[in-house]
């Protein structure tokens, strides 16, 4: 019984031994048929045979943020091949697509990846930027600027009694002008002193740096000295019309000095402003032209104009957030070139004369600009009017000012 009962076993044992291998089998030829491959046409990496894929047609590549690449997911179990056809067919294909996100090196929008073409691809190719030119503009003192002054962005003179120092803001160009005539009629008493703050460019500044001392001085030689006020008035107006004659865009702000008999002479029309050092304290000698002052806002408005408050600054007809200046056609209803002008008999007191445009005056303040110009200027051996109007310019900047900056520094004590 126990000799039948080992037998009985061993033959168990082989069948299920003989089972186990047909169905390893099974699942073998199972796996086979289920098999898939991937492949991309032309790959550096292997070229498999053209028999297991299907012939797709021409499949473009869009153009950078992204490019994608069509392939095609088969099973390898061939099916009959067409006589018109030079590859074999293949059975419920699966196209998916496969999203890069940096663009390919090789392959650009007229490449396409196809079957066994062997076409190598195109590099991608990047179109040039247009180029940028950049326009000349004229220069301080009427001069042609060099593109290495606007590239520099910085303009310092020294002369006779005074120190200018301009630096451009964020702009393109600079659109601050100065202007600084001395030896009036062969007087070395009398001189002529002036920043021109232009917006809209800088067509205006540069006219009127051109212009307004002449049309002043013609108006104070036909009027009594007493009339000076008028003179300095119709020197402005004068301007102002020659200027609207030109047909050109833009305006310009004018803050002016006329030294002339022992007289200083303060006039401007917009937001440039002068500030005198009378024995160390701040005076200024102009008010700013602005409408968001009641005056300016009472005469804006009689006239049929109107002005805005647009985030957080008042404005001309929700435009210009100045009130007067040369130029500005366009609102000359309501902006006009008529300056302020204030008579100042100059005594030993008054140490030094600042005229700056609002560049500097948006950020520094006329007691604290009196203060810094003091320490370089007065009491010294050796004054240093230039440096104080660098240091009052970069001061701003470093406040955040964004605005062309023009400082002027006008010694009064050579005009005694």
């Amino acid at each position: 019984m126990q000799q039948i009962h080992r037998q009985t076993n061993q033959r168990t044992k082989v069948v299920t031994k003989s089972e186990r291998s047909k169905t390893q089998n099974k699942h073998h030829a199972r796996r086979k048929k289920m098999s898939c491959s991937v492949a991309v046409s032309n790959s550096p990496v292997f070229s498999p045979s053209k028999t297991l894929f299907r012939s797709k047609t021409v499949v473009p590549i869009p153009s950078p943020p992204a490019e994608t690449i069509a392939l095609t997911l088969t099973h390898s179990k061939p099916t009959t091949q067409s006589p018109s056809s030079s590859t074999t067919s293949c059975s419920s294909p699966s196209p998916f697509r496969y999203r890069l996100q940096k663009p390919l090196t090789g392959f650009n929008s007229s490449s396409s990846l196809a079957s066994g073409s062997g076409a190598a691809a195109t590099l991608l190719k990047r179109k040039r930027p247009t180029r940028l030119d950049i326009p000349v503009v004229m220069g301080f003192g009427g001069g042609l600027a060099t593109p290495r002054e606007v590239e520099e962005a910085e303009v310092e003179r020294e002369g006779y009694g005074y120190s200018v120092y301009c630096k451009r803001g964020r702009r393109e160009a600079m659109e601050d002008r100065f202007s600084a005539v001395v030896d009036l009629e062969g007087d070395a008493k009398q001189a002529f002193f002036a920043i021109f703050d232009g917006h809209g460019g800088a067509k205006a500044a540069e006219f009127a740096a051109g212009n307004l001392d002449k049309n002043i001085l013609d108006e104070v030689a036909r009027r009594d000295e007493e009339d000076i006020k008028d003179a300095v008035k119709y020197g402005y107006l004068n301007t102002d019309a020659q200027f609207l004659k030109e047909d050109i865009r833009g305006g310009s702000c004018c803050v002016t000095a006329l030294i002339r008999k022992g007289n200083l002479v303060v006039s401007n029309a917009g937001d440039c402003r002068a500030v005198i050092s009378r024995g160390g304290v701040a005076e200024a000698l102009t008010a700013d032209h602005r409408p968001s002052r009641g005056d300016e806002k009472d005469r804006i408005e009689s006239m049929g104009g109107y002005v805005d408050l647009i985030h957080g600054t008042w404005r001309i007809q929700g435009s210009l957030a100045v009130s007067r200046g040369i130029g500005d056609s366009h609102l000359k209803q309501w902006v006009i070139a008529e300056p302020d002008t204030n008579v100042v008999r100059i005594k030993p007191d008054h140490e030094f004369l600042i005229l700056a445009s609002d560049g500097l005056w948006d950020r520094v303040g006329n007691q604290e600009a009196v203060d810094i110009a003091r320490r370089l200027c007065i009491g010294v051996e050796k004054g240093e009017p230039l440096s104080a109007c660098k240091k009052l310019a970069d001061l701003s900047v470093l406040r955040g000012s964004c605005d062309d900056i023009s400082v002027m520094l006008i010694q009064l004590g050579r005009y005694l």
